[in-house]
Order: structure tokens, then C-alpha cells, then sequence
């Protein structure tokens, strides 16, 4: 365990100050690491790949996937730290994010402002360099609506926060077929519509579970401000447009007989959990009976099966 993650809460609000010199070059560079949100990159690198192959219709230039998937990283992780940044005064009172490194001190505000612009900069010089400038706006688009649109306007002001600032986490399918073609096409923009419409009740169910955390410090995701019942609804709703957009690539001809069973099956098993998630909000369950997470699990499997589908059907028709 490195110091970053050992370091007690109570002491999140403090500065590096005198006591910088507890951070070892390793804890920084972790910390570095961090600020960019890896974990949340690997979705947005599973969305991106899968479509290159689609747009080729087989496999694209590896250097191309390569120099996209590290220009995606660079623009996510700069939006990420820029997140961080600003969000850094509920960071410090949220539990969930306690341990991150400006409320640990591990890494300076300024630092990660430094930090976070340079990645913006390099990610879009990248780009434009290496792939195409197209992508580059999009890439840059994507990052200055996270960071301006739903982290400075959306995130502390609407209950719509996550549905309409979810745009940003879309734009990784549009890069990555206009990263192949130069252009963006109808397969692309349902794609794209895919993701629009999974992101609600992909958080939903975790922003149920991390309630408190949100209402502690005033920000209005949905479940803090409506009735788990409500919730749910709208995670059906969402979910059965989603199942529908996703379906849409078969008429459309962009797709074989393979992605559209895939997308079926891993489609009809949400709705089911989507359901049952209904029902036991309807039934008054709460805490470890609700389950929520059963769905914000199997969102990830969802999101990774029906992308690989995307990536072996061109091999299958």
C-alpha cells in the first residue's frame, strides 16, 4: 500500500506544506498516473478500438490504432486531471474520493492545473500530427466539454448532469472512426447514440449506491434528488432506447448476422436486470436488497461485448 492510499482521511484538506517529503518519487508518480482516471480511460479505449475495425471493415494500420488509443489517453487524462482540479474542494468530503491526490496532498493544485493543460495541448498536437486534425477537434471538443460543459456547469447545477455530460464520453467512437476515414458516418453517429444512452443507467445504479456522498456535498445526481423508484424508471427508459439504438446497425447494412445477436442477447439480459432493479425499487428495498450494482457491473460487460461484436463482425460477413 503506497502512501497515497494509506494516508488518513482526516487529513485530506491539507497542502504538501512541510510534509512533502513523505512523498517518494514512486508515490508521485503514481499520483501522476491517477489524476488521468485510468480505469475510466479502458472504457473509453474499448469504445474507440472496436470502431476502427468496423470503419476498415477488417483490420486498420496498427500504428493508426496505436497512435489513436495513446492521443485518447492523452485528451481523457487531461480532461480527468482538469476534473480533479476543479472538483477538488468536494473531492476532499466525499468518501469515495478521499484518497485522490490533490486531497491527499500528494500532488499540488497548481500542479495538476499545469498538468492537466499540458495534456490538452499535447493530445490535440498528437492528433493532428500522427492521426488526423479532424480527430484533433474532436479530441479537443470532447475534453473542453467535459471539463467546461458538465464539470463547471452541469455536474453542481442539474439532476441531468450525468445524461447531457455524457456527450463527452461519446466522442471516443466518433474519434475513432474518423481516425480510419477522416469523416464521420450514420454508423459512427448510432454508435455514438449507443453510448448517449447507456451512460445514464450505467451511473445511475452507482450514484444510488454513493447517495450520501453526493448530498453531502450538494450535488444533484439524480438519485439524491428523486425516489430509488424513480430512478429505476428511468433506467428502464433509457435502457430499452438504448437496446433499440444499438439494434439499428443491422438495417442501416453496416453490420453481418453477428453483431446484431450479439447485441440482442447482451441487450435482452440489461433489460432484464433493468427490471428487476424496477422491482425491487418498487418493493421499498434499500441498502444491500436493493442491489443496484448487479446493473452497474453488468453495464461494463454490456459495453465490452457489444464493442467487441462491433470489432469481429466485418471478419464474419
Amino acid at each position: 500500500m503506497t502512501a497515497v492510499e494509506s494516508r488518513p482521511a482526516a487529513e485530506s484538506g491539507s497542502e504538501l506544506g512541510p510534509r512533502a517529503g513523505q512523498w517518494t518519487r514512486r508515490d508521485r508518480v503514481l499520483a501522476f498516473v491517477a489524476l488521468t482516471k485510468p480505469r475510466i480511460i479502458e472504457l473509453l479505449l474499448i469504445t474507440t478500438v472496436p470502431v476502427m475495425f468496423l470503419a476498415e471493415q477488417g483490420v486498420p494500420d496498427l500504428w493508426l490504432v496505436l497512435a489513436t488509443c495513446l492521443g485518447g489517453y492523452l485528451s481523457a487524462g487531461g480532461a480527468n486531471a482538469l476534473n480533479m482540479y476543479y472538483d477538488r474542494d468536494i473531492d476532499a468530503r466525499m468518501h469515495r474520493t478521499s484518497n485522490r491526490p490533490l486531497v491527499t496532498g500528494v500532488v499540488r493544485p497548481g500542479e495538476c492545473l499545469a498538468f492537466g493543460l499540458s495534456l490538452a495541448v499535447v493530445s490535440t498536437l498528437w492528433f493532428g500530427l500522427t492521426v488526423n486534425w479532424a480527430s484533433a477537434g474532436l479530441a479537443l471538443g470532447a475534453l473542453l466539454f467535459y471539463v467546461v460543459v458538465y464539470t463547471m456547469w452541469l455536474k453542481r447545477r442539474t439532476a441531468q448532469n450525468i445524461v447531457w455530460g455524457g456527450i463527452a464520453g461519446c466522442m471516443p467512437v466518433l474519434i475513432g472512426w474518423s481516425s480510419v476515414t477522416g469523416e464521420l458516418s450514420w454508423a459512427a453517429l448510432v454508435l455514438f447514440l449507443v453510448i448517449f444512452f447507456w451512460t445514464p443507467p450505467h451511473y445511475w445504479p452507482l450514484s444510488m449506491k454513493v447517495k450520501d456522498d453526493y448530498a453531502r456535498v450538494g450535488v444533484p445526481m439524480l438519485p439524491v434528488v428523486a425516489t430509488n423508484t424513480v430512478v429505476a424508471r428511468q433506467v428502464v427508459l433509457y435502457s430499452w432506447v438504448m437496446v433499440a439504438v444499438s439494434l439499428a446497425l443491422w438495417p442501416l447494412g453496416y453490420v453481418g448476422w453477428f453483431y446484431p445477436l450479439v447485441a440482442g442477447l447482451a441487450g435482452a439480459w440489461w433489460l432484464r436486470e433493468a427490471h428487476a432493479l424496477l422491482s425491487r425499487a418498487r418493493a421499498g428495498l434499500t441498502g444491500s436488497k436493493l442491489k443496484e450494482m448487479r446493473l452497474f457491473h453488468w453495464s461494463i460487460s454490456y459495453v465490452s461485448l457489444v464493442f467487441l461484436a462491433v470489432a469481429i463482425d466485418p471478419f464474419l460477413r
